[in-house]
């Protein structure tokens, strides 16, 4: 058993994870599954839709300091009301993620519950955290 950022335990049958190449062209398998799995946990079309552009958001975001010929790691933990979705990639060396201050980081903490970015070992990590808010 694994507690993921919402604080509540989930099992291995609640983790998705998919790696696709690091190329803008793979983008809508990471759009379609996040869709898929919001829907899967009853959120409302309009939330759908926001944590697909986050979704998008972020990779593109990875995507720009990604090294060449890399993949594209996603991983995306359902529980009971919430959905996290990390999305890691081998970085070029001295890349940086953009800054919180920046507006793809206003985007990203605008339509999801909380954004969060990580960098070490030549990877990049951006994590997404999306709480259900409409009810059952």
């Amino acid at each position: 058993m694994v507690t993921q950022l919402t604080g509540q335990p989930t099992t291995d049958d609640d983790i998705v994870h998919l790696t696709v190449p690091a190329d803008g062209g793979y983008l809508s398998v990471l759009r379609t599954a996040t869709a898929g799995l919001a829907a899967r946990l009853q959120f409302a079309l309009d939330e759908i839709e926001d944590l697909r552009i986050a979704v998008d958001e972020a990779c593109a975001m990875l995507l720009a300091i990604a090294a060449a010929d890399a993949e594209l790691d996603c991983r995306f933990a359902v529980t009971e009301d919430a959905l996290t979705v990390e999305v890691t990639v081998p970085t070029m060396p001295g890349a940086r993620l953009p800054a919180e201050s920046s507006f793809a980081w206003k985007v990203l903490t605008a339509l999801t519950t909380s954004a969060g970015a990580r960098a070490s070992d030549g990877r990049a990590t951006i994590s997404l955290l999306t709480r259900r808010a409409s009810g059952w």
